[in-house]
């Protein structure tokens, strides 16, 4: 039995998302470290299982997802250009049926769409990816002003579990000192826990998006459900899927 996660958000009728968990597929070598839904090719599985497990998901999908060569970087990529394996951290489509995708095993999948429902997209967002500007390109990429925006963030690492130094937070308090807010000091005074969820409204309040929903899942703290490369380093990855269909 697969597991989706429906995002819960007021999207128009025409715009589908979908965001995997790591239930319902057939990996399950190395100690269990990619059971059972892993979707990714480049974290050591067996190629043959992942291809089963995408053949699985694209049972459930209009079309086959157009996959990223994720790099942490801030590039949308629109998918209706039909470009092979793109390299970008956000999907973009404005046309029915295609299918865009990213993986993720603790970085935040961010759901856009606007609230017409001609347009989606979906974003890779790590910390290097928010402070570098993923989210804002994507919406400026959408061409649609920021009130008229839907956001849903997915599952990612909690603030209780994402250690980071102060190098990080740096970088984003030079960039808006309301990022403060997304720090909290870590046990020991070295170093701080970063709150993705936090660090990602902002920016979406940056650019105009007040219609944001979800942010309460965390993956580092849910090993049954979730893959988490903080948590275990080999593991898995899921996906986060938007496409637009026909439906008025």
């Amino acid at each position: 039995m697969h597991d989706w996660i429906i995002p819960d958000w007021p999207a128009p009728p025409s715009v589908k998302a979908i965001l995997t968990t790591r239930k319902g597929g057939v990996s399950r070598n190395q100690n269990g470290a990619y059971a059972e839904l892993n979707l990714g090719d480049h974290v050591g599985d067996d190629l043959l299982l992942v291809q089963q497990n995408r053949a699985l998901l694209r049972k459930y999908l209009p079309n086959d997802p157009y996959w990223l060569k994720q790099v942490h970087g801030a590039k949308p990529i629109w998918v209706d250009k039909n470009e092979v394996t793109p390299q970008g951290d956000a999907a973009l489509s404005c046309c029915s049926e295609k299918v865009c995708a990213i993986l993720m095993a603790d970085c935040l999948p961010v759901f856009l769409c606007d609230t017409a429902g001609s347009v989606v997209g979906v974003v890779h967002a790590g910390w290097r990816g928010l402070a570098a500007g993923v989210i804002e390109n994507s919406i400026a990429e959408m061409s649609s002003k920021g009130d008229e925006i839907i956001a849903w963030l997915g599952p990612a690492i909690g603030p209780k579990h994402f250690e980071v130094g102060e190098e990080v937070r740096e970088v984003f308090l030079k960039q808006d000192s309301k990022s403060s807010s997304a720090f909290t000091l870590s046990h020991d005074g070295n170093k701080w826990f970063a709150d993705l969820f936090t660090l990602a409204r902002l920016r979406l309040a940056e650019a105009g998006v007040t219609k944001v929903y979800g942010g309460n899942e965390c993956t580092f703290s849910n090993p049954l459900r979730f893959y988490s490369y903080r948590r275990d380093g080999k593991t898995g990855r899921m996906a986060a899927l938007i496409w637009l269909t026909d439906t008025i």
